[in-house]
């Protein structure tokens, strides 16, 4: 089996250099990069992972931990994360949370136990003080999704609030004045955030909410029936419609039409992520876009930057939300005096 000396040998080039091209954690100029991998290439040399971490003290993986795994939103940002450092010659390894205090702590656990170099988490459940605490241990972490002031400089996060006023103001620029509005669940900060937002815009223009116009969801497409399913019951009258996500919104869409209503003619929806199924819902679903991919990019760039010392790297912390407007809503026609 060929050994380490042999490609610096073959290569001609120090054992040191070989050592940054297998590491990747240190610029070397690329023709001798090249070097060093057609050397590795010829002689079949494959390193040794585990002495490749005892002799960096790295073990080139990064844990994640996410509250679901399945869903566009979820996909979105583990693919962005993973490409980032695949393409870094890095592994990650993924746990889910399920948006549960203890089922996010264990998640966290197991990936510090596998030694993994830094973590990025998407947490909803455990607190701010614990999350404070973690970022004083040995392994560092990046949130996404979570703005805490103490730790401002290792948060990915999105203006959610003004994602909600912009995604209400679609509607009420439109002539709309009675707003239904179906909101994730209220314990999520990005959830009570976007409601705020819609109350803003509400605020704005001289109109006060409509509890009855209220539902309380989960993010999922059930929600969004649900609460279409509830207004209707109760004989409400809503010439507009917004939802805390894409899903809920595609589920509202579709309990509507089963009940007779046309989108957008009878009522106009308005959601919220701009994931992959806003594209194909019927009519194509005006959304306020989430860019969780770049998100995701960022929050490896920021790993990669301050773990790997890729100082060149730029990272963005702060994301701004932005109207992302299609075919399911329309504007009203004036009302004759």
């Amino acid at each position: 089996m060929a050994t380490i000396y042999e490609v610096s040998k073959l290569a001609g080039v120090s054992l040191a250099t070989v050592s940054r091209v297998m590491n990747n954690n240190t610029p070397v100029r690329e023709a001798t990069r090249l070097k060093v991998l057609a050397a590795m290439e010829e002689l079949g040399y494959r390193p040794n992972s585990i002495a490749q971490s005892l002799a960096s003290n790295r073990s080139n993986s990064i844990g994640i931990l996410v509250s679901e795994l399945y869903g566009p939103f979820y996909g979105a940002m583990i693919s962005s994360i993973e490409a980032e450092f695949r393409a870094a010659g890095k592994h990650v390894i993924i746990a889910a949370g399920h948006s549960e205090e203890s089922t996010e702590q264990d998640g966290i656990e197991f990936l510090i136990n596998r030694s993994c170099d830094a973590l990025i988490l998407h947490v909803e459940a455990v607190s701010d003080d614990y999350l404070i605490k973690l970022s004083q241990s040995d392994t560092p972490i990046v949130l996404i999704n979570r703005q805490i002031p103490a730790i401002q400089s290792q948060c990915i996060s999105l203006n959610n609030k003004l994602g909600g006023y912009l995604a209400s103001r679609l509607l009420l620029e439109k002539g709309h004045r009675q707003l239904a509005y179906i909101s994730g669940p209220l314990w999520k900060t990005d959830a009570k955030e976007r409601y705020r937002g819609h109350q803003l815009a509400l605020q704005e223009y001289g109109l006060q909410p409509d509890e009855r116009l209220f539902f309380e969801g989960d993010f999922h497409e059930s929600g969004g029936s649900d609460g279409v399913a509830q207004f209707l019951q109760q004989g409400l009258h809503f010439t507009g419609l917004i939802c805390g996500n894409d899903e809920m919104a595609s589920g509202a869409m579709t309990e509507a039409r089963e009940c007779g209503l046309d989108i957008p003619g009878d009522l106009s929806i308005v959601g919220y992520d701009n994931v992959m199924l806003s594209h194909y819902t019927y009519p194509k679903l005006s959304t306020i876009d989430y860019p969780i991919a770049a998100m995701g990019q960022m929050a490896a760039r920021w790993v990669l930057k301050h773990i790997y010392q890729q100082d060149k790297l730029d990272v963005q912390l702060v994301f701004e939300p932005k109207v992302i407007e299609r075919d399911s809503c329309i504007s009203l026609a004036p009302t004759l005096g």
